[in-house]
């Protein structure tokens, strides 16, 4: 039954009634990618702060550092948003942890940590990522929830969904609303200059005091102990290293 609620259809008028007037939601049933969907609106001037994009199956979904995400069609939440952030450009590194830890807020019953930057974590298992890349004078950001995937379903062997944690109660609509509403109240209060969401980031965080090997894009490996994250987000190694991009993986 938990099963079946998790792979219920979307359903536009159900999540537009659910949210404040900040979002303004779209449901497409199939689409190569949410993402290219939004950002290419946003060049054209056709998408605004708040709007948000959400399917049913996407063809060719991307996540971080140009790789493709792919999901069976209802097993997975799939979304984009457009936000225009009001502080200055140097903070907006914060802004995909901001998503990252609203993720794992939203899904704190399953006890969700974040994996830096922005891997959301359960039983040390990935079931959501996301992507964020300025477009214009904001940021699109891209999320991606594992929800009703089966074992055989799983992208790799170190994921997990929704229904192979137990999740019951609710369906896509529901989680898709509770998301952009904890966003909003992260976003908003962030945006105004309030650093709180540094604290809230660092507490569901299950890279701080581990020790890590982070692969750089260059191809650098390094291992050492995370010990914190910088004003700007960047994960800060106790070598001294700020690492501004890279795949971390847990040692411990």
């Amino acid at each position: 039954m938990g099963n079946e609620m998790l792979s219920a259809a979307l359903d536009n008028a159900k999540i537009n009634e659910l949210l404040t007037q900040y979002w303004r939601v779209s449901v497409v049933d199939v689409t190569a990618s949410t993402q290219s969907d939004l950002a290419q609106l946003v060049r054209e001037g056709k998408a605004a702060a708040g709007d948000v994009i959400t399917a049913e199956f996407q063809s060719a979904g991307r996540g971080r550092m140009s790789r493709s995400f792919e999901a069976p069609k209802a097993t997975a939440l799939l979304f984009s948003f457009f936000v225009q952030p009001k502080r200055n450009r140097e903070d907006w590194g914060w802004i995909a942890l901001i998503a990252g830890a609203t993720v794992a807020s939203a899904l704190a019953d399953y006890k969700a940590q974040v994996k830096w930057p922005n891997d959301i974590l359960i039983n040390e298992k990935k079931v959501s990522g996301l992507i964020a890349e300025i477009v214009g004078d904001g940021i699109v950001l891209g999320i991606g929830i594992n929800t009703g995937m089966n074992e055989a379903q799983l992208p790799v062997p170190t994921a997990t969904s929704l229904a192979l944690q137990g999740a019951i109660g609710f369906d896509r609509n529901d989680l898709l609303c509770k998301v952009l509403r904890q966003f909003e109240d992260y976003f908003v209060d962030w945006d105004n200059g309030s650093d709180a969401i540094v604290t809230v980031y660092k507490n569901l965080s299950s890279t701080l005091g581990s020790e890590v090997e982070v692969h750089f894009p260059d191809n650098r490996v390094e291992k050492a102990v995370a010990v914190d994250i910088s004003a700007r987000g960047e994960l800060v190694l106790d070598s001294g290293t700020h690492v501004q991009a890279g795949d971390v993986v847990h040692l411990r």
